[in-house]
C-alpha cells in the first residue's frame, strides 16, 4: 500500500503543477535521484524526484473498530499497522535551471498546503483501501539536512520533506474466529 498511496500522491502532485506552470509532461517522478553505484538516476534530471527516505510506525491512538454484534462467529484477524512516512521532493534541476528548481518546491509547497489531506472523494486513484493520507512539511535544521543527504549519498539540491501520515497496512488476513457471548449472566461468590 506504501507504493499505492506514493503514486497517488505524485499523480495529483504532477496534475496540480502542469495546471499551475503550464507544462505538458510530468516533472514530478518517483525514485531515487542517484543510482546504487552513485550514477545519477535515469530520468533523474531536471525533474521534481519524490523519494521515501523513512518509514515509521505511528504510534496516535486510533479506536477500535467495533465488530457486527449478534450470534454469529465473528472473524479475528491483527489490526492494521498505520506508518508515517517520510518522503523528500527534490527539485534535481542542473544549475542553469535552478530557478525552475525553486519554483517547482514551491508549487509543491503550495499544492499541499492546499490540500494537505488526501482521500477517495478528492484523489479518486487513491486505493479505497486507504481512508486518508495527511501531509505535514517536517522542519529539518541544517544538520538534520546535513545527515539526511549524507545517507543518501547525494550533494544537496533545494528539497522540502514531507511527513505522510495514515497509511494504514491491513492484508485482513484472518487468524481465527471469535466466539459470541450469548449469556452475559456472571455468578457472585456468596450470592
Amino acid at each position: 500500500m506504501i507504493d499505492l498511496a506514493l503514486i497517488a500522491i505524485v499523480s495529483q502532485l504532477n496534475q496540480a503543477l502542469r495546471r499551475a506552470f503550464a507544462v505538458s509532461e510530468d516533472v514530478a517522478v518517483l525514485g531515487n535521484i542517484l543510482e546504487q553505484d552513485g550514477r545519477m538516476a535515469t530520468g533523474a534530471t531536471d525533474k521534481l524526484v519524490v523519494s521515501l527516505v523513512n518509514i515509521e510506525r505511528d504510534t496516535t491512538p486510533y479506536q477500535a473498530q467495533l465488530g457486527a454484534s449478534g450470534p454469529q462467529r465473528q472473524p479475528v484477524s491483527a489490526p492494521p499497522v498505520f506508518l508515517t512516512l517520510s518522503v523528500m521532493f527534490a527539485a534535481n534541476f542542473a544549475s542553469q535551471n535552478y530557478t525552475e528548481a525553486l519554483k517547482f518546491i514551491a508549487g509543491t509547497i503550495g499544492f499541499f498546503q492546499s490540500r494537505p489531506m488526501m482521500n477517495p472523494q478528492n484523489t479518486p486513484e487513491l486505493d479505497p483501501r486507504i481512508e486518508r493520507l495527511m501531509l505535514d512539511i517536517a522542519n529539518l535544521g541544517i544538520a538534520e539536512l546535513s545527515n539526511l543527504w549524507g545517507v543518501l549519498s547525494g550533494k544537496y539540491v533545494p528539497s522540502v520533506l514531507y511527513r505522510v501520515r495514515m497509511v494504514a497496512v491491513d492484508l485482513a488476513q484472518i487468524s481465527g474466529q471469535q466466539q459470541p457471548i450469548v449469556d452475559a449472566r456472571t455468578r457472585v461468590a456468596g450470592a
